[in-house]
């Protein structure tokens, strides 16, 4: 699988760069500390909160504790809208059928709570080879390539 990096049983990494290894902590410490470069939002947690300081963030972990929650895909959205280039991990309740859409919004690595089957996401990943939108992921739109 082509940028698949697995560093223990669940981390799956879509980056070339070494895996951040910084304990992350939550939102509130962050903002309340000069020092971290790693942060874990929360599905309650206001991501615009990091804007001011995307320049020091090597990690933001987000946190998918139910399969229903979606919270994090905004999140994930409003960071790399941003300008936000470091490691976008999704941690949690990540099942295999939400990676593709994950991808989409900006996430870049995925620490599932259950290790994922590469076969499963490696169909999953190829399932559409064509998107209808733009997006944080940078895939060129089905509708722009007609008029390349």
């Amino acid at each position: 699988m082509d940028n698949l990096s697995s560093e223990n049983d669940t981390l799956i990494r879509y980056r070339d760069d070494e895996p951040v290894d910084h304990a992350a902590v939550t939102v509130d410490s962050f903002l309340d500390q000069s020092s971290a470069s790693a942060v874990r939002v929360e599905p309650g947690d206001d991501a615009r909160e990091l804007l001011p300081h995307l320049d020091r963030l090597s990690l933001v972990e987000v946190n998918f504790p139910a399969f229903g929650d979606g919270r994090g895909y905004s999140s994930a959205q409003i960071l790399r809208e941003a300008g936000y280039q470091g490691e976008l991990r999704a941690v949690g309740d990540v099942l295999v059928d939400q990676v593709a859409y994950m991808r989409r919004c900006g996430f870049d690595a995925f620490d599932p709570d259950a290790p994922l089957n590469e076969d499963d996401l490696e169909t999953a990943l190829s399932r559409w080879p064509e998107v209808y939108q733009s997006a944080a992921d940078k895939r060129t739109p089905i509708w722009s390539k007609r008029h390349a």
